[in-house]
This record gives C-alpha cells, structure tokens and sequence, in this order.
C-alpha cells in the first residue's frame, strides 16, 4: 500500500520514509502544501501523514482540499497540541492526530488502525512458532497460556513479531519503540528484553528472543 507523508522537516521525513518502507509500504513524500495536494490528486495514496505546520498551504488547507476529492485517510501531524488545532484539524476532515515528538511505533499503530477502518488492511494477529499476538485486543499468547504485557513490552514484542527471523538493529528498535529524540537510560532495550524473556519463558519455554552480539535481536526459534 501507498503513502503520501508531506512534512517539511527532513529529518523526519527520512526517518517515516524508512520506517514505512521498512513496514512494507510505498512511500512517496512532499516537502510542502502545493507538492503534496499535487502528489494527493495525482497519486491516489491509500494514507496520507500530514504535517500541519507546511510552506505554501498549511496543513489545514491541504487537508480541506484533499477533502475535496478524496476520501483517503489523514493522519495530521504536527508539534501544536493545542486542542482548538486538533479539533480544527478533525473538523476539516483529519482521520487522527499525532503531537510531535512522537515514538514510531505508535504512528505505525495509528497507520494500520487507520487502514482497518477503511478495509485496507486484514487481520490483526501476528504469529510465530506457539507465540500469538492480537493487535486489536492487545492480547498474547504462548500456547495456552495467556501472558500479560505492559504497554511498552507489547509494541516491543509486535515489532519483532512483524520481522520474524530478521536482525533487528538496536538503533533500529529504539527509533520504533521509543522515537528519534528519546534521551532516557541509555539501556532500556536490555532492560525491556529482559523483561520479555522473563515473561516468554515463565513456563519454561525455550527461547525465542535471540542477542546478535554486536548488532542487535532477532526472533527465531
């Protein structure tokens, strides 16, 4: 599936546009108003990030032009957090809101929970070997025995869940799961593998959380 992020600011830009491609999806980007309700007319995306603070026309304006041909979803993005700018911004047609900084897992959240409500998106477990996770009730499994994970320890374990099998870099794990700007202690992935091991293997199960020495954590039998 295909989308539009339209941002000014490179440096998110370049982190969306690799994470979404890394999720799977075709990624095409806009650095102001007019180039993205150009790229929005032209291109049909099946979701649109939408940065509300843009050159040209605002995010406010594209977003109620687009609404003028499409019904695509809209996720606006912006460092306000004013409410009056997220109800204008819902009120004009925006499907959700998000207040930079923001951690990536939970805009890729937001991203499929938008492409469900439009039918874009199917099913909402992720399995692996006897673990199996709901992404809509929040639920896990490790064969019969249900285990129960904090907010954090569940966008950990669904991230390596999406890429079984794959070497998912530290630097990788911490843009997902706690942003690009996170400035806490600086071993809190240790911390929170731990944690999901302890958990995993509460029965005594084998492991499925693996250490790649020197570059970062796989899952895989």
């Amino acid at each position: 599936m295909h989308i539009l992020v339209i941002d000014d600011d490179e440096k998110i830009t370049a982190l969306l546009r690799r994470s979404l491609k890394f999720e799977g999806f075709k990624v095409s980007t806009a650095r102001d108003g007019l180039e993205g309700l150009g790229k929005a007319m032209e291109e049909q995306p099946d979701l649109v990030i939408l940065d509300l603070m843009l050159p040209s026309l605002d995010g406010f304006e594209v977003c109620q032009k687009i609404r003028d041909f499409s019904s695509v979803p809209i996720l606006m993005l912006t460092a306000k957090d004013e409410v009056r700018d997220r109800v204008k911004g819902l009120d004009l047609g925006a499907d959700d809101y998000l207040v930079k900084p923001f951690a990536l897992e939970e805009l890729l959240a937001r991203v499929r929970a938008l492409l469900r409500r439009t039918g874009q998106e199917a099913g909402t477990r992720l399995t692996y070997a006897d673990l199996t996770l709901d992404t809509e009730t929040r639920e896990v499994w490790r064969g019969g025995r249900e285990i129960q994970l904090t907010s954090k320890e569940f966008d950990l374990l669904a991230l390596f869940l999406r890429h079984p099998r794959q070497v998912l870099t530290r630097d990788t794990i911490m843009e997902e799961i706690w942003g690009y700007d996170y400035s806490g202690e600086s071993n809190v992935l240790e911390v929170y593998i731990g944690y999901l091991r302890q958990k995993l293997e509460a029965a005594g199960e084998k492991r499925l959380l693996h250490t790649v020495r020197g570059v970062g954590y796989t899952l895989r039998e």
